[in-house]
């Protein structure tokens, strides 16, 4: 990183911030701070990400060409790389950079680009594969694929998207597994529940998985209360007290978070059953006859993943809208798709990254496409407006982003209750406005109303104006 050949100033795109990066932050949502590891911010700038993580308890060292380049470097458990890669002109010096950030990793390697949609903000003339600034600073914006191919080749392992923009590079399959594994149950990865009776976490835990949990599974704040009891006297307590409905609902739940798992293991490499996390090596022993009959079941759900009509049938019978060309989903619901649909969006989240504040999902008929839209006020807008949407390919792993934040005339929805499950509490809310809307004959023409100027003007047309969720005559 010291080489400058280009005569670029890339110390000046060292930039003050207010607050951690957003890198950092992901990495705090995602648990990779949790035992508190050694940290190392290879090209950390002016340092105040690691001096905030500093403040926060954690043993951090940053190092950089300009602002730090005297302090001495060992081996960390976790590395950030956090916007370097685009200030360097020469592609091979790039690669350099990635492979030294690796070398000091012992744990996982966090790297983060600014990616191609940034474009319209980077002003300058061109140079080599990127833009020369205003400023004498080199940006080269990455496309996801893009990203995800260089560190893969470059570290030589299977990489993780956690947001757009970001990869993490784990160096054992059992950490990337496990990272995998946190979000694939709708109860909250394949956890165990704390709460504040031991009792209480127990059967959570069995309503979610259809057994009992061995001791290794048990936090240590439980351990005391659960370990002067038998495993019989485990499985006695859970079955005297849970009915055979709710064991068997967990056993089902587990069963298929655990064919969806493999399914989407295999998509990033799934490995030996002792590389998997522990609950779900005791989940495949409770619930399969074997580890290879179980990945013979995630393999057969992926096949079915390349079928459109498989897919087609599986998005009629799924919570959410469908039209014509695609299934709508909020996200409150995606738990509730069946298990294809599932696999469809966690594959999308896995090779681009799931984007945060997403509220819409939006899978397609065909052309595996996933998309993940923001509808920032969806609870108290009674037609709430887009904002951005992110969409990936499955096919080709590119994405892209679409702000429409700043657009006069944005796009916005209608019968809102059509993308939540039926057991929603708004649900009879927003059914009773469509209602009323259809009554006013708001809903003559759909093709004007998608917009925000043709809804007025209906709304206009109608004398009829909205106050919260309630459709009002217009004064005149």
């Amino acid at each position: 990183m010291e080489a400058q050949a280009w005569g670029s100033q890339r110390q000046k795109t060292a930039i003050g911030r207010s607050d951690l990066s957003a890198p950092v932050r992901q990495a705090l949502a995602d648990g990779l701070l949790q035992g508190g590891p050694s940290i190392l911010d290879y090209g950390c700038g002016r340092g105040q990400d690691v001096a905030r993580l500093r403040q926060l308890g954690h043993e951090a060292v940053g190092w950089d060409p300009h602002f730090a380049s005297d302090v001495p470097l060992g081996h960390y458990q976790l590395v950030f790389l956090t916007y370097v890669l685009n200030v360097i002109e020469d592609p091979l010096e790039r690669r350099d950079a990635l492979l030294e950030a690796w070398r000091h990793c012992t744990g996982v390697l966090a790297v983060s680009v600014r990616l191609t949609w940034d474009q319209r903000r980077v002003r300058g003339s061109s140079m080599g594969d990127g833009t020369l600034t205003s400023r004498e600073t080199f940006q080269h914006l990455y496309a996801i694929s893009e990203l995800r191919h260089l560190v893969s080749e470059v570290t030589d392992v299977h990489v993780v998207s956690p947001r757009p923009g970001t990869v993490y590079a784990f160096r054992s399959a059992q950490d990337r597994l496990g990272y995998l594994a946190r979000d694939v149950s709708a109860g909250g990865a394949f956890g165990y529940e704390t709460s504040a009776s031991t009792v209480e976490a127990l059967l959570a835990f069995a309503r979610r998985h259809g057994r009992a949990p061995k001791f290794e599974e048990v936090p240590a704040a439980h351990l005391p209360e659960l370990s002067i009891l038998s495993a019989t006297q485990l499985r006695r307590l859970i079955s005297t007290s849970l009915s055979p409905a709710e064991i068997e609902g967990g056993a089902r739940r587990a069963t298929l978070d655990t064919i969806l798992f493999l399914a989407m293991a295999l998509f990033e490499g799934r490995g030996k059953l002792a590389d998997m996390p522990l609950a779900v090596q005791e989940d495949v022993r409770a619930h399969f006859a074997s580890y290879r009959q179980a990945c013979q079941r995630a393999d057969r759900l992926l096949i079915k993943l390349r079928d459109d009509t498989y897919l087609r049938g599986a998005m009629r019978n799924s919570v959410g809208k469908l039209t014509p060309t695609a299934l709508y989903v909020h996200s409150s619901a995606t738990s509730q798709m069946p298990i294809a649909l599932r696999l469809y969006e966690h594959c999308g989240a896995v090779a681009a990254g799931r984007p945060a504040d997403w509220n819409i999902l939006k899978l397609n008929h065909s052309g595996r496409r996933v998309a993940w839209s923001a509808y920032p006020d969806f609870e108290t807008d009674p037609h709430p407006r887009l904002a951005w949407t992110y969409g990936a390919s499955l096919e080709t792993l590119e994405a892209d982003m679409q702000d429409f934040s700043t657009r006069q005339n944005r796009p916005l929805l209608h019968r809102k209750h059509e993308f939540l499950a039926a057991d929603h509490p708004d649900v009879p809310k927003y059914q009773r406005l469509t209602l009323a809307e259809v009554r006013h004959g708001l809903y003559e023409d759909p093709a004007r109303i998608g917009l925000e100027e043709g809804w007025e003007a209906e709304l206009a047309r109608c004398g009829v104006d909205l106050r919260g969720h309630r459709l009002i005559r217009r004064r005149s």
